[in-house]
């Protein structure tokens, strides 16, 4: 680590703990050659999963829409606030773990409605209206009557 003082590339770390509910590392460090203290701080470095859209665009992964999606869905139900940041992380977690860099976004919409399943049907059915994109009020009992006939 370059010292910031005397740019030596050489220091000690004097302390270290987590910083951030331990999504970072604060180091604490001494330059080798002019003795000044100074602090940094160490992230894991996240790879990048690129979505690919219906439309064939692509862009980054945003954790928030996700996020926001399965909130509204899940507006005014009694699921907890603690249950959906868990779903989110779950996903973000397995796409991150998964070999591929590249998902579509239908892929991610199964696995927020696979996890919404069990947490709330009429969660799942207005997460699923919206993503399916139910035309008419056939395509939507379909989808009723397919969550009826797994019960």
């Amino acid at each position: 680590m370059k010292c910031p003082y005397c740019s030596h590339e050489e220091s000690k770390v004097i302390d270290s703990r987590p910083a951030d509910d331990g999504e970072r590392i604060r180091r604490r460090r001494e330059c080798i050659k002019c003795g000044k203290r100074f602090t940094t701080h160490e992230t894991i470095e996240m790879i990048p999963v690129i979505v690919v859209k219906r439309d064939k665009s692509r862009e980054h992964f945003d954790r928030g829409k996700l996020l926001a999606g399965l909130l509204r869905a899940c507006e005014k139900r009694p699921v907890p606030l603690e249950t959906i940041e868990g779903i989110t992380n779950k996903i973000e977690l397995d796409l991150q773990n998964s070999l591929d860099r590249e998902v579509t976004s239908q892929k991610i919409g199964e696995m927020a409605m696979d996890a919404l399943k069990t947490v709330d049907e009429v969660s799942y059915v207005r997460f699923a209206s919206v993503y399916r994109q139910f035309k008419d009020i056939n395509t939507f009992m379909e989808e009723l009557n397919k969550l009826l006939s797994e019960k």
